[in-house]
Formats: C-alpha cells, sequence, structure tokens
C-alpha cells in the first residue's frame, strides 16, 4: 500500500525526511516566531533575538538549534557572536510536498465522484 505524498520525503542525504523536520521545527510557536523575526530581520543574533521574547537567550538558543537542524536556518560566526539567517529551501520542500499530497487526494475524490455519479444513475440494486 502507498501512502499519499510518501513517493520522495526521503530528499536529503542519510534517508533524512526534510518535509518532517520543517513540519517538527515549526510545530513550535516560538520557532515560528523566531523564524518570522529572522526573515524581517536578518543576520540576527540569539542575544538580539531574546531582547524581544519573553524567555531567556539559553531557550532562544536551544530553539535556533532545531530550526537550524530542520535546515531552515544557516549560522554565521563573527567573532564571538553567531547570527542567523533564514533559508527558504527546506520551506519550499514542505510546501511542495503538501501541493503533491493534495493533487494525489483531488485525484482521488475525483475518481470518487465519478463512481458515485454512476452508480446515482444505475438506478437502485438488485431491483
Amino acid at each position: 500500500m502507498t501512502v499519499p505524498g510518501t513517493s520522495d520525503l526521503a530528499g536529503t542525504p542519510g534517508g533524512e525526511d526534510r518535509a518532517g523536520a520543517v513540519f517538527g521545527a515549526l510545530s513550535d510557536p516560538t520557532r515560528r516566531a523566531l523564524l518570522a523575526a529572522i526573515a524581517e530581520h536578518p543576520a540576527a543574533t540569539a542575544t538580539q533575538l531574546a531582547s524581544e521574547l519573553p524567555i531567556s537567550r539559553q531557550a532562544v538558543v536551544k530553539h535556533l538549534n532545531a530550526l537550524t537542524d530542520a535546515g531552515l536556518l544557516d549560522r554565521t560566526r563573527a567573532g564571538r557572536e553567531v547570527r542567523y539567517q533564514f533559508t527558504p529551501a527546506p520551506l519550499s520542500d514542505a510546501v511542495g510536498w503538501m501541493a503533491e499530497v493534495g493533487a494525489e487526494w483531488d485525484d482521488r475524490l475525483a475518481v470518487l465522484r465519478r463512481q458515485l455519479g454512476s452508480d446515482v444513475h444505475a438506478g437502485p440494486r438488485g431491483a
């Protein structure tokens, strides 16, 4: 049995599920807020980001690591500071996966509609 949308999930080296990593990283509202802040203000540091949130710098770093592990952020070290930049490619992969799954379900629903439509026009069975 083939599960819809699983044909191309292992798109990264090592067989990792990039779309799954993105969805996992974005499942946390703090991470979504951090990603939005970094997209608006590229090259932000953890300290700068923490000053805008009601959580500690250490918690911010933990969330930034999760976003980086999912491929959504790039880190650049500048002296003692680490600056973060948004990388949209993994997000595009996740959107592509959702579009693929949606198209597969659209196809299945169209087949079901055709089958139900032909059954309605055929009349009652067994009469």
